[in-house]
């Protein structure tokens, strides 16, 4: 089971609305990142929106069963004399941990990205998997139940 942890995600959004707008992230309070989560069959599918930001900005790692995604969005380059009007694209740091449960196979996480949407997908481990029992009959053995 893919279990989320951002408890202070919807006061952030809350707060963002009240003071009327966005403001950038930092590495030590970076903004959230709006994300689906699915399961499809054998696997669990992680869909992050991440509209301009460059692969290359991108990292995901895997400790202990978290998942760290972090990305950073940078501003555009402007030419001297340019004069922004309206500011309204958050930049800076994006950051979101997922707590991995033990029925997902870490090791095996793929992440593709395209149009500004990150999607990762984490298998369920094999040993997470529903599987058939063999019931042996009066004086079966062992070597009944594993054929």
């Amino acid at each position: 089971m893919l279990m989320r942890t951002d408890p202070f995600r919807e006061l952030d959004r809350l707060t963002q609305q009240l003071t009327g707008g966005a403001t950038p992230g930092t590495w030590s309070r970076p903004n959230p990142m709006p994300m689906d989560a699915y399961r499809n069959g054998d696997e669990y599918v992680v869909v992050l929106d991440l509209p301009g930001v460059a692969p290359e900005a991108i990292d995901l790692d895997v400790e202990r069963n978290v998942l760290t995604i972090k990305a950073e969005r940078r501003p555009a380059a402007v030419t001297d004399g340019t004069e922004m009007q309206v500011a309204e694209r958050p930049l800076g740091a994006f950051s979101r941990q997922l707590f991995l449960g033990d029925a997902l196979d870490a090791d095996r996480i793929e992440a593709a990205y395209e149009n500004g949407v990150l999607t990762v997908r984490i298998p369920v481990a094999a040993k997470a998997k529903p599987r058939k029992i063999s019931i042996a009959g009066a004086g079966s053995t062992a070597h009944e139940l594993n054929a």
